[in-house]
C-alpha cells in the first residue's frame, strides 16, 4: 500500500526507525547541558516479569525494600537505537506507593513517582562515569532541590491512584498449550 507520497509504509516505517536511532544518538542541550539518548518527553512502556519485592520493617514508620525484577519493553526498539548490551544504569526513585487490601494476602498497588540517574557504566568499561562521592552529592542536590519545590507549590498528597480495580488475571501460554494439547490427543 503507497502512501501519498508513493512510499510503502513498511519503508516509510523503516526511515522513521532510522530516523529515532540516529537521533537518539545525537547529542542534545537542556538546560545548557549536552546529553545523548531519549529526547525530553518521549516514554518508554514497560512490562515487569514476576518479580520479588522483599520489604523490612526499620521503625514503625519506614521500611527498607528490595525489588529485583526483569522488565521487558513493550514494544520493539528501533534498530541501532539505545545503549549496548551490558550498560547498567544507578537509579534513585522518590515514589508514592499507594495500596489497598483486597483480602488476607492480596492488594492492589499503584507507584507514581520520579526516577532520577545518578550514573551509569558503559557496556566496555569497569567504572561507573562518576564516582560513589559524586553520586552522593548529586543525589544530595536533587532531593534538597525536591524539598524545594514541595515547600513552594506542595503536590495534594491526597490525590490517590485508583487501586480499587483489579486488572484481571493474565493466562499463561502454558496453560493455553497445554489445553491444545490435551484436544489434539482427544481428536486423534
Amino acid at each position: 500500500m503507497a502512501t501519498s507520497n508513493g512510499k510503502s509504509k513498511k519503508r516509510t516505517q523503516k526511515e522513521a526507525d532510522k530516523d529515532l536511532s540516529k537521533s537518539y544518538n545525537q547529542f542534545k542541550e537542556y538546560e545548557g547541558k549536552q546529553y545523548t539518548g531519549m529526547k525530553i518527553g518521549r516514554s518508554h512502556k514497560w512490562y515487569y516479569d514476576k518479580g520479588e519485592w522483599k520489604e523490612t520493617k526499620v521503625t514503625p514508620d519506614l521500611w527498607t525494600i528490595n525489588y529485583a525484577v526483569t522488565k521487558r519493553r513493550a514494544g520493539k526498539a528501533p534498530e541501532g537505537s539505545g545503549v549496548p548490551v551490558g550498560t547498567e544504569y544507578h537509579w534513585y526513585i522518590l515514589a508514592h506507593q499507594h495500596v489497598r487490601k483486597l483480602n488476607a494476602n492480596d492488594y492492589t498497588t499503584a507507584l507514581t513517582g520520579l526516577k532520577y540517574k545518578l550514573a551509569h557504566k558503559r557496556a566496555e568499561k569497569d567504572k561507573w562515569n562518576i564516582s560513589d562521592k559524586a553520586q552522593r552529592k548529586h543525589l544530595i542536590k536533587f532531593l534538597k532541590d525536591m524539598i524545594d519545590q514541595l515547600e513552594k507549590a506542595p503536590e495534594n498528597l491526597n490525590q490517590v491512584p485508583d487501586t480499587k480495580v483489579v486488572p484481571p488475571p493474565k493466562t499463561t501460554r502454558r496453560k493455553k498449550t497445554a489445553i491444545r494439547k490435551k484436544k489434539a490427543v482427544k481428536e486423534v
